[in-house]
């Protein structure tokens, strides 16, 4: 007997999503991170929510007299129904205040009939009977795979959500849009001196060889700006999770090593710290989205629906390496990095604010008698030197030198660099280069100021 069910879909649920949006274009903030114009069951549909993602992405407004023009110009309005039909759409509508509601039906029905394309596609497996009982299985549960990871896994959380799976913090109060800043402090005297603070608009590159310092320094900067001056942060981390690296800031600003608090071995006097430093980090507006493998277009669609509730005044990208770009077939590596430096630059300028992006450098730092990092070492693509404002390299002879014995006998004449850190400013389009140094706290993960070492141009 022929299965002759038809797929799931909800025509009213899409037409609410259409509508919604040409009563209020705004809406497109709560759903565009989400939801495709392919999760439409019906074309024209579909032809509607491509052309007011169009609209969305270049920026321009979204509603009866801007649909029509742009779906005209793509030749499909006779084809959706007309100019009469978006005035249908507008009066079918309940409300426009539930757009995010009826998205969620719209993708949740687009997702069980990719489960059935997935049934059909494990049954032609199955029928096959291929030689290899292992293959098989790895084919079926690839196609299963694929469509968990096109489902969106997170988005920008508060960090006093994070926080208060550990300690319980003062309920929290309604975040208010406040002026912006100017620029944006990193809290860092030298540094701040040299580029006058994090300039809106600047694309601003933090690399370094692994495991020198470059994730910590970006949490102390979003943690300066945040606590000290009130600066709204999105922080995107690509590498660690949501927990940890909110444990990591907790760490940093009590003192307390995060091990120890991690297993629940610190002493009462530390405890007292720890819940100091929630207090102080609840009330800072640090966003945090921990999704890997995040694609370009999600982080746009998620930082500009901050930016529309709440005012970003810094982005952090954790890191640049792990950012998927378009996927287009056939472009290599180096020039989905390129598209997606160029990306944040474009961003930078959108959001009017600063975009922070952690890289990794390349081998070659390693093959140099001077293992100081140079701006020809930024991995996998020259454009990033291009498009970057500023580049900060983050150095540290302790990593090279791992003993005194092995720093005496190779600089006789100098001490050993205990706990200090070069910050070179290796590119400024808008001043000059030099270099700071800081002091790294290893056990807390934490770079602090040096007063008394003054910044030196190069």
């Amino acid at each position: 007997m022929n299965d002759v069910r038809l797929p799931p879909s909800d025509s009213d649920a899409e037409e609410a999503v259409l509508g919604s949006l040409l009563i209020d274009g705004a809406g497109i903030f709560q759903i565009a991170d989400f939801l495709r114009a392919v999760d439409f069951y019906y074309e024209p549909n579909q032809w509607l929510f491509d052309a007011c993602l169009s609209l969305f992405q270049r920026d321009e407004a979204i509603n009866q007299v801007t649909l029509a023009q742009e779906l005209s110009r793509r030749g499909k309005l006779e084809a959706c129904g007309g100019a009469a039909r978006l005035s249908y759409l507008i009066s079918v509508c309940p409300t426009s205040l539930d757009i995010l509601h009826y998205g969620r039906i719209v993708y949740r029905l687009s997702v069980m009939r990719q489960l059935i394309i997935a049934g059909d596609q494990i049954s032609a497996v199955g029928y096959e009977a291929g030689p290899d009982v292992d293959d098989s299985l790895a084919r079926a549960e690839s196609l299963l795979f694929k469509l968990r990871r096109g489902q969106t896994t997170g988005d920008l959380t508060p960090i006093r959500q994070v926080l208060d799976k550990y300690f319980e913090v003062a309920p929290a109060t309604a975040d208010e849009k406040t002026e912006r800043l100017p620029y944006v402090l990193s809290g860092f005297a030298g540094l701040d001196e040299f580029l006058g603070g994090f300039q809106r608009s600047d694309l601003v590159i933090v690399a370094g060889r692994p495991s020198m310092g470059k994730t910590s320094l970006a949490l102390n900067m979003a943690r300066n700006s945040a606590v000290e001056h009130r600066a709204c942060v999105a922080l995107f981390s690509l590498e660690m999770a949501r927990d940890s690296l909110v444990l990591r800031l907790l760490s940093s600003e009590s003192g307390v090593n995060s091990r120890r608090m991690r297993f629940g071995q610190h002493t009462e006097d530390e405890e007292r710290r720890v819940v100091e430093a929630t207090g102080v980090l609840s009330e800072a507006p640090i966003y945090v989205d921990d999704t890997p493998m995040l694609r370009m277009a999600e982080m746009r669609s998620k930082a500009l629906r901050l930016n529309y509730e709440r005012g970003i005044d810094m982005v952090i990208i954790d890191y640049l390496q792990l950012m998927q770009g378009e996927g287009v077939r056939g472009e290599n590596r180096v020039q989905e990095i390129s598209f997606i430096s160029r990306s944040l630059k474009a961003l930078a300028r959108e959001l009017n604010a600063p975009v922070l992006a952690v890289s990794q450098l390349s081998r070659a730092v390693e093959w140099r008698a001077s293992h100081e990092p140079q701006l020809s070492d930024l991995r996998e693509s020259g454009s990033i030197e291009q498009d970057a404002d500023v580049v900060l390299f983050i150095y540290r002879d302790e990593y090279y030198y791992k003993s005194e014995e092995e720093w005496i006998a190779a600089h006789p004449d100098r001490e050993y660099p205990r706990e200090e850190a070069d910050v070179i400013i290796a590119k400024h389009r808008n001043g000059p280069t030099g270099k700071i140094k800081l002091r790294f706290r290893h056990n807390l993960a934490r770079f602090e100021s040096l007063g008394s070492v003054e910044p030196t141009l190069l």
